[in-house]
């Protein structure tokens, strides 16, 4: 966040104004110092991940970085003109205050319980000609302009924030005690440690979109993977199923690689993304990686959002069952037989008594059957259910719950909008597909049916873990053990979608 650079009086800043400066688009000699294109980054094979966010917001003691090397020096470049080599640095974040304060004003989105979520309502706002930023303070929300108000319903509300301070990054050393301006580049041709952890060569200081700044790591797509692979399906994986997983977390990637465009990086490092470790690799990664070298999964020509979870519970999701988006065709609703041959199917299991009968059947049935959360139940109390609702700001002190009501699933039997009612009839609350496990987070997927027990107790039965869509890991993990190729597991679960050279398509 950067400020207008004479003092003045108590002033409105524009949202559009704001956003261009805490970008970095003001400063053109930073530029051309640093430059950092996302997207030609992406099309280089390049990757930008945020490793640690909201830096400079630690109240109790300053946050800093201790970055060093062993033999050869680091050296950087600071948008301000400086220029450093050492073997050791150190970077503080201070608070500096203003000389007079400002205010700030934004319309700002009820917070998303998703990045897909957030992204839908984006594109609603944009074929309304307004021009939405997608924001992670955080959780996922929207920002307008003020000027918007009229345009926007009851789902925005004005955030008026007062500045009357600016987190600034300082270089110390043995030497030295300088001022640095963002982007600063912190490179070296020897792996550099930062807080006594080895991470790579090559990394970016970048402020963000809310006056703290982020540390991003730039890497190649194996080097990422490398980082990922062992943490989103583990190490010790069959190769195929590696290999499947290598292909869908680059996929994933390129395809979201617009997620932090607001804070000018790509990925970051935890669940909301794809979770990354760095320096975490092993043979078998190493060759699943290399064999499957830019090779990515494609719909009529474009890589696709290939979404991916831990297990579904024998039966596949359509998008639109767990997102408030629009379904993409290659995901469709379907049971994950582990027998090709075997044509049986249940009925719809969009109604309770048959989705109570499917989550009782033979686990031998299905792929992914030895996940632990495969099958599941969990009782939970009146009391518990309340205490969460209030955590996320759905229901006042004085409310009590009286009934839990699914009243919509999708064909995967999940529950797309369950009611649950309160005491005042006129106080429901309606939570709909990702909301509900982002509310009542006990819940390990939306595959549920609830029962009621007499002592203000419920029993929630269900199966899997995660929201089900795409390619299951539990199940890949199964295919490949008893002999499927890398290609077979894709098919399972991306409908008509071919594997191709990714940087064939972005010549």
């Amino acid at each position: 966040m950067k400020y207008f650079d004479k003092p003045i009086n108590i002033f409105l800043v524009s949202l559009t104004f704001f956003l261009n400066i805490s970008l970095g688009n003001s400063l053109s000699f930073a530029k051309q110092i640093i430059d950092i294109n996302l997207e030609k980054e992406i099309n280089k094979g390049n990757l930008l991940i945020g490793l640690k966010q909201y830096l400079g917001t630690n109240r109790f003691d300053e946050d800093s970085l201790i970055i060093e090397t062993d033999k050869k020096f680091l050296r950087v470049k600071s948008a301000n003109g400086l220029r450093h080599d050492s073997k050791y640095i150190k970077i503080v974040f201070k608070k500096i205050f203003l000389e007079k304060p400002y205010i700030f004003e934004k319309l700002v989105s009820k917070p998303f319980a998703s990045f897909e979520s957030a992204k839908k309502q984006s594109q609603l706002l944009v074929k309304q000609g307004l021009k939405p930023i997608i924001t992670m303070p955080s959780h996922w929300e929207i920002w307008l302009p003020i000027e918007d108000k009229g345009k926007v319903n009851q789902n925005f509300k004005i955030r008026r924030t007062t500045i009357n301070s600016k987190i600034t990054p300082f270089l110390i050393n043995k030497y030295t005690f300088q001022k640095l301006d963002g982007p600063i580049s912190i490179m070296s041709d020897e792996e550099i440690k930062i807080n006594d952890v080895n991470y790579g060569n090559n990394f970016y200081l970048i402020e963000d979109s809310y006056g703290t700044w982020t540390l991003v790591q730039k890497l190649s797509f194996p080097e990422y993977l490398r980082g990922v692979l062992p943490h989103e399906i583990g190490p010790n994986s069959p190769l195929e199923a590696l290999k499947a997983q290598a292909i869908i977390a680059r996929t994933w990637a390129i395809y979201n690689s617009n997620r932090f465009k607001a804070d000018n990086f790509h990925l970051c490092v935890t669940t909301q993304c794809q979770v990354y470790k760095p320096k975490n690799t092993s043979e078998n990664i190493d060759k699943a990686i290399l064999d499957t070298q830019n090779k990515v999964l494609v719909f009529e020509g474009k890589p696709i959002n290939a979404f991916y979870h831990a297990s579904n519970g024998g039966v596949s999701a359509s998008s639109g069952e767990s997102w408030k988006i629009s379904d993409y065709p290659y995901f469709t609703t379907e049971f994950d037989m582990a027998n090709f041959e075997k044509k049986y199917s249940f009925p719809s299991i969009k109604r309770r008594e048959y989705l109570k009968y499917f989550l009782q059947s033979d686990e031998n049935n299905f792929f992914g059957k030895d996940h632990y959360l495969f099958r599941w139940k969990r009782k939970i109390s009146d009391k518990e259910i309340f205490n969460l609702l209030q955590k996320n700001d759905l229901v006042n002190k004085n409310s009590e719950i009286i009934d839990l009501k699914v009243t919509k699933r999708g064909n995967s039997g999940r529950v797309t909008k369950l009611d649950i009612i309160q005491d005042n009839p006129m106080k429901k609350i309606t939570l709909i597909k990702d909301d509900i496990r982002k509310s009542l987070n006990f819940l390990p997927s939306n595959l549920f049916i609830i029962d009621k027990l007499n002592d203000n107790f419920w029993i929630f039965t269900g199966g899997g873990f995660g929201h089900g869509v795409g390619l299951s890991q539990s199940g890949a993990i199964e295919m490949a053990q008893k002999g499927y190729p890398y290609k077979k597991i894709l098919e399972q679960y991306y409908k008509n979608t071919k594997i191709l050279n990714f940087m064939n398509l972005a010549k």
